[in-house]
């Protein structure tokens, strides 16, 4: 996928390449001042990277969750931090109607999960011309992702990868069957979510928790077994984050694991 991306740095390098940034946009400093640290970071390790944002998050557990500091103003924030840092920036959406809209201000058009099999959503997504990313659904096998890539590739739109974010395992646990990633790789380029593969979901608080304590491991198996890319969401202070704190990793431990996973890489090439 990141063969489209004119705008991506160390393209060439045959490192794996990082979709990192917050859950959700909280405010234009804090989106600037992450973008710049894991640029640092990527340019000391050669690692292409995309930068991460929601504009809104729609599939929140409660009413009172919080969902976003402005469609527009995030979307701006977004282009932003795109100009500013010449790099590829992405962002989720969750209507039909998000696709055209989105894709005035970001490079790629993320699927959620729970939105994978929405061919209408996909479709959308993939006439802007914009790459797609995919998750796999908690609920899909590895093998039924071949009909999502397709819906992308049957819209005239080659640019489609799919991310692995874990399968439910019971009622509030995911588990990532590492099987499923040279199945998907064959089908288009895959990228493992770490953090949201660590999610708990279901909690009787109606608030997702987490187990970031884990990331450095599904990390490393993930790059191990040939994953193409890696999706982590990070935050300065992750306890204070307005979504998805419990399961991100902290910002400052960022460059710590991708020393440790491009190590990785290089031993299997």
């Amino acid at each position: 996928m990141i063969q489209y991306l004119d705008n991506i740095q160390h393209k060439d390098s045959k490192n794996f390449f990082l979709i990192a940034g917050p859950c959700i946009i909280e405010g234009e400093d804090m989106a600037l001042r992450i973008a710049e640290k894991v640029i640092q970071i990527t340019d000391k390790y050669n690692i292409p990277y995309i930068f991460k944002g929601s504009f809104k998050k729609a599939n929140r557990s409660r009413v009172d969750s919080f969902t976003s500091i402005g469609e527009e103003k995030s979307l701006e924030i977004l282009r932003k931090v795109g100009e500013t840092f010449n790099i590829p920036t992405t962002t989720d959406i969750h209507e039909n109607e998000h696709a055209a809209l989105a894709a005035q201000y970001v490079d790629v058009l993320q699927i959620p999960a729970f939105l994978v099999r929405q061919t209408d959503l996909l479709v959308a997504a993939a006439e802007t011309g914009k790459c797609v990313t995919l998750k796999k659904g908690q609920f899909l096998s590895p093998e039924s992702m071949k009909f999502a890539v397709q819906k992308i590739t049957d819209s005239n739109n080659q640019k489609v990868a799919i991310i692995e974010r874990g399968n439910s395992f019971g009622y509030t646990d995911l588990i990532v069957d590492y099987r499923g990633i040279p199945t998907m790789r064959a089908y288009a380029p895959v990228i493992l979510d770490v953090t949201h593969s660590l999610q708990q979901p279901n909690q009787s608080s109606g608030v997702t928790g987490g187990r970031p304590d884990l990331i450095e491991t599904v990390a490393k198996a993930g790059i191990a077994v040939g994953a193409d890319g890696l999706f982590i969401e990070t935050h300065p202070t992750p306890e204070t984050a307005l979504s998805d704190g419990a399961n991100m990793l902290r910002l400052d431990l960022l460059e710590d694991l991708l020393q440790k996973l491009t190590r990785i890489r290089e031993s299997i090439l």
